[in-house]
């Protein structure tokens, strides 16, 4: 991975017009934003639907133009090229399979485009599915294959060409639980033997934080925080961030007046917080009454409502506990308490 920009967003905004009845609108769904993703990184869009991510990654890809500002791939600026002039390709959750073809001829389709030999052409593809583990599945068709091996094959054909980047548009969003977190970890280990840029967006914090070398948090068309997974989990810029990344318990008012001595909002995470006393200079504690328990087997969830209101989740690993121990809590009053150092001041 090198300091060199792969794609740059230079002030760039996005302004749809709409129509309602008689009225016309504006709206803006990517808001001046300036990004710059670097050359072999893994880069994230997150954010929840309507928040602009799949705009800018349509904007990279050339199916969309910005209304203003400029995009650069490799250091041109590529803001009126038409998608085929530029070294880009797209994955979708969809697959975009032809049916009729095999799975060798669909990942050779964009070499069979620029007519490549016969004998190159299937080298690539033997070396494609080598890549993404599915060596010997060159003759059958999509129907014969499980979602994941179809997703395979999209990436597969993607990649072929040696894109300067890849572009993956919710590319497991089609996947069950299981597969999709196995797909994560296969994803993250082709990118890195393959050495190209990926932009990945998703709406999947957990997705994000798993494969992500750095991620770009997406709200209403802006960027709230851009950083590396442990810097946008353990250190949000702002009360969105705090609560859209992971859990977190946002406090402010009163209630934080009584906990900390300032009326300025704070976040702490769950797993932070102890159920328990803890002494010390450095702890903060508050007391409250269990209002919920919620068995996860691996770990148990509580919902504790402070004394003065507000409440506050709490995440505990089940080291000891069964669900018959942590059931009984509930209704019983509780101290909870947590390092100082663990709290986070966000704006508002």
């Amino acid at each position: 991975m090198s300091d060199q920009a792969a794609v740059e967003f230079q002030n760039v905004s996005r302004v749809f017009s709409m129509q309602h009845g008689s009225e016309a609108g504006a709206v803006k769904a990517v808001d001046n934003i300036s990004l710059q993703i670097r050359d072999g990184e893994f880069f994230s869009l997150l954010g929840p639907s309507g928040s602009g991510k799949t705009t800018c990654l349509r904007m990279i890809a050339g199916f969309d133009r910005p209304t203003s500002g400029r995009i650069l791939l490799g250091g041109k600026d590529v803001s009126d090229l038409p998608p085929y002039e530029r070294d880009v390709n797209t994955v979708f959750q969809d697959y975009a399979l032809f049916p009729h073809l095999t799975v060798g001829d669909n990942i050779a389709y964009g070499l069979m485009i620029k007519k490549t030999p016969k004998a190159e052409r299937r080298k690539r593809v033997d070396e494609m599915l080598e890549l993404v583990q599915l060596a010997g599945f060159a003759d059958r068709k999509p129907a014969q294959l499980s979602g994941g091996q179809r997703q395979r094959v999209a990436l597969a054909r993607a990649l072929i060409n040696h894109p300067k980047v890849l572009l993956l548009d919710e590319p497991l969003g089609a996947l069950d639980l299981k597969l999709r977190q196995q797909m994560q970890v296969e994803l993250k280990a082709i990118q890195q033997r393959v050495g190209i840029t990926f932009i990945f967006v998703t709406h999947d914090q957990e997705e994000a934080l798993t494969m992500s070398d750095r991620i770009a948090v997406f709200s209403q068309g802006k960027i709230e925080q851009v950083g590396a997974p442990a810097e946008i989990y353990e250190h949000p810029a702002t009360a969105f961030v705090a609560g859209f990344v992971g859990v977190s318990n946002l406090v402010s008012g009163e209630v934080a007046k009584r906990i900390t001595g300032s009326e300025a909002m704070f976040s702490v995470r769950p797993e932070k917080i102890h159920l328990g006393a803890t002494g010390g200079e450095d702890m903060f504690t508050a007391n409250g009454k269990v209002r919920d328990v919620i068995y996860l087997g691996l770990y148990t969830r509580y919902l504790v409502e402070l004394d003065g209101g507000g409440d506050l989740v709490v995440v505990e690993q089940n080291l000891k506990t069964t669900s018959m121990d942590v059931v009984k809590i509930k209704g019983q009053p509780v101290i909870l308490s947590w390092k100082k150092e663990h709290i986070r001041k966000v704006g508002g």
